[in-house]
């Protein structure tokens, strides 16, 4: 079985909740109400490039300091609690793992500060796909591209609606909770052994 990982708030921690708002001075519940509401998500498909999408962030049109954007993400990315030996230990089994995530090309910062790449291959990220979850496509396109049967993949994910997404597709999926709970899910079918 090969495994499709989710990577914010799945793998790694995301800054969005808390670091992005505070570097504007800002709650969350504030920045959502001034940022324009789909910007982020046309960066993360590749409509936007980096100078679109600093352009446009704001619904007043104000400037956002992209460096200072790129750096508070970089330095507030980590694994969650026990994930990075949870990956260690899928890598010494030989499970095959690959990124399925709704990014913009700031992975690459992700990459930079954690080398994921050592545990999974960056090969689904929405912003090289120019699809996102929960679209079907998002699902089946990696499937396709690795030769399989949607069946023989497990995907993970925080948000229930991408896992309900893998599922109508014939994904197994599985709704991350937390290191341990993941491993006890993975265990269960058989890809990493009962410690």
């Amino acid at each position: 079985m090969i495994l499709l990982l989710d990577v914010m708030d799945t793998l790694v921690y995301d800054p969005f909740h808390e670091e992005v708002p505070a570097l504007f001075g800002l709650t969350l519940p504030e920045l959502l109400a001034q940022k324009t509401p789909d910007t982020w998500q046309r960066f993360e498909t590749g409509d936007y490039d980096e100078e679109t999408f600093a352009a446009r962030y704001f619904a007043d049109g104000r400037a956002l300091d992209l460096a200072a954007f790129r750096e508070t993400l970089r330095r507030a990315y980590r694994f969650l609690p026990g994930v990075e030996a949870l990956l260690e230990e899928l890598r010494a089994a030989g499970v095959a793992m690959h990124a399925l995530s709704n990014y913009p090309p700031w992975y690459r910062l992700i990459e930079e500060e954690l080398r994921l790449s050592r545990f999974l291959e960056w090969s689904f990220v929405s912003c090289d796909t120019g699809v996102r979850k929960p679209d079907p496509r998002a699902y089946t396109g990696p499937a396709e591209r690795l030769g399989v049967a949607p069946g023989e993949c497990l995907f993970v994910d925080d948000r229930e609606r991408n896992v309900a997404g893998a599922k109508a597709v014939g994904m197994d999926g599985h709704r991350f909770l937390g290191a341990e709970d993941l491993r006890a899910a993975l265990v269960a079918r058989g890809l990493l052994e009962d410690a």
